[in-house]
């Protein structure tokens, strides 16, 4: 039985023989090539020679094309930032811009990347045809973010013929790139719109519902399977996916396999995932990624499952960890061998405590991501915060964490996230998945700067020390520092030292002298861990 076989059979809700295994290889077959992404993206032939490898290394019974969900924004007029690494962004939104939706036209495949695109799946038709090759679309929810950014949401409150008039031209281009692809050659489309993860069921069925099952339907008459790929805990919109009809949907490891197995079986939908990118497949050992797959496996039955990870797979993914799994998926043995493994396991590594975090005069806002530049649902969310962040200048510190470094994994794991994106407001989860409107994020950030107000009122009084053995000099200096508190309103105390013992133990060597002394409670009842005193110590550096 060939890959494209399997990978049917398995959409088709009948038992395998084995797990289908489809790796999403985007701008890792230009790391197979030794290309940068930039490079990599802009070449029909880089394209074809890197999934072509990818294809031979990774023995896949399915495979994307490309994985670049900017290659419609850009033809609309959306600019891009390319990077080494990842696929580019989109860095304007033409719809909030000045442009006018009217002014927008369908592509053409003489638009963009478009007709270079097709001419590779052509091209890796002919070359691999046992191997089911996936067409992905960019949503239309996630094409309007791209149009409008974040304005899409208010807009759906304030203006919702309009934000269906989007969604409706949105749905035309998702038909025209899905019928190019069906007809160069591709088995499977994908509507990839991650954006959905931010909205509510409710919100999905009004928006998405319609022009979803609308574009499902019309994949179907052209004669080739569908999926529906979502990222972020889009967990309550697994449901309303199913209901537009798509034959499979595929989800990241923010949804349990179990699930997503038991709400899309019974609706006839076939479903995929949920490899953990970065955890695993980037930074684990060929082992992990074993132990992993099987766990998937296991957890997703042997009935409409095709394995796959959560999303675009990593850049600098280690092509081992990527065999590693292709041998488990092919061999019972070694299936077995991982099950005793994963009876012995090790326990877990203590995670330091973080529950004295943030306590500086700043509000520090962290934001744990998979990667801004590669994730649109990641990007928006920082966005989000870069954009209120002038509102507190001085008073505010913000981070992105990108859980592709193992560093920013542990910091997710001490502060307990588990889905990402997420904002962290002083150690604290403050927004998950979900994108806060501008207000909500500003009420969020001025409450926590209210509490610390609070408690910087109910701490010790900050003192001025005079230093002096001389009587004159020692009543001129109170008269002045007092004059100077009484104009602040302030609440500082005044304290005289003139013993000269006690004067040189301050390291003092000349008076008059005056050293100011404020106290701050950072920790009481436990030992705070070494990252929290750091970060202490970096306030009186």
């Amino acid at each position: 039985m060939t890959g494209k076989e399997l990978v049917t059979q398995a959409i088709h809700l009948e038992k395998t023989p084995r797990t289908p295994w489809v790796p999403f290889v985007g701008v890792h077959g230009g790391k197979l090539l030794g290309l940068d992404a930039t490079t990599y993206l802009r070449s029909g032939d880089h394209i074809f020679n890197g999934v072509s490898k990818a294809i031979k290394e990774y023995d896949p019974d399915g495979i994307p094309v490309v994985f670049d969900l900017q290659v419609e924004a850009e033809v609309l007029g959306c600019d891009l930032m390319w990077a080494d690494d990842n696929p580019p962004s989109v860095a304007s939104h033409p719809l909030s811009e000045g442009k006018k939706l009217e002014d927008l036209k369908i592509p053409t495949l003489a638009d963009g990347r478009i007709g270079m695109i097709m001419d590779v799946t052509r091209r890796l038709r002919e070359a691999h045809p046992d191997v089911a090759l996936y067409g992905l679309i960019t949503g239309p929810f996630t094409l309007a973010l791209h149009l409008l950014g974040t304005d899409v949401f208010i807009k759906m409150l304030e203006e919702e013929d309009y934000v269906h008039r989007v969604m409706e031209f949105g749905k035309q281009v998702c038909m025209f790139m899905a019928e190019e692809y069906i007809k160069n050659g591709c088995d499977v489309i994908a509507l990839v719109d991650p954006m959905t993860s931010q909205i509510s069921p409710e919100q999905f069925r009004q928006f998405v519902t319609t022009p979803a099952t609308e574009i499902f339907d019309f994949i179907r008459q052209q004669g080739a399977l569908s999926s529906f790929f979502v990222c972020g805990y889009a967990q309550q919109n697994i449901e309303a996916m199913c209901e537009c009809k798509p034959d499979n949907v595929s989800i990241d490891e923010n949804i349990p396999l179990d699930y997503v197995r038991e709400v899309a079986l019974p609706m006839g939908v076939s479903f995929g995932g949920n490899m953990k990118l970065t955890v695993v497949l980037l930074m684990g050992s060929p082992e992990d990624c074993q132990v992993h797959a099987l766990e998937c496996m296991e957890q997703a039955g042997d009935k409409g499952f095709i394995l796959a990870p959560g999303c675009d797979l990593p850049m600098d993914t280690p092509p081992e960890n990527l065999k590693a799994v292709t041998q488990l998926v092919h061999d019972d043995y070694q299936q077995e061998v991982i099950r005793t493994l994963m009876e012995n396991q090790p326990e877990e590594e203590k995670l330091p405590d973080m529950s004295e975090y943030g306590q500086t005069d700043k509000v520090i806002v962290d934001i744990i991501t998979l990667a801004s530049e590669s994730c649109a649902p990641c990007k928006y969310m920082v966005d989000a915060v870069k954009n209120v962040a002038p509102e507190f200048e001085g008073i505010l510190e913000w981070r992105e964490h990108s859980i592709k470094k193992m560093e920013a994994v542990n910091f997710m794991n001490a502060l307990m996230v588990r889905s990402l994106p997420t904002i962290c407001i002083d150690g604290k989860i403050a927004f998950t998945s979900k994108i806060p409107p501008r207000s909500v994020l500003i009420q969020a950030i001025q409450n926590r700067i209210n509490e610390k107000l609070k408690l910087k009122l109910s701490q010790k009084h900050p003192e001025l020390l005079l230093f002096t053995t001389d009587k004159e000099e020692e009543e001129k200096l109170h008269e002045i520092t007092a004059e100077a508190i009484n104009q602040l309103g302030a609440d500082v105390d005044i304290r005289h030292i003139t013993d000269e013992k006690i004067i040189r133990s301050y390291g003092i060597h000349k008076t008059p002298a005056i050293m100011t002394v404020s106290y701050k409670l950072k920790s009481q009842g436990r030992i705070p861990s070494v990252d929290v005193v750091r970060e202490w110590i970096k306030e009186v550096m």
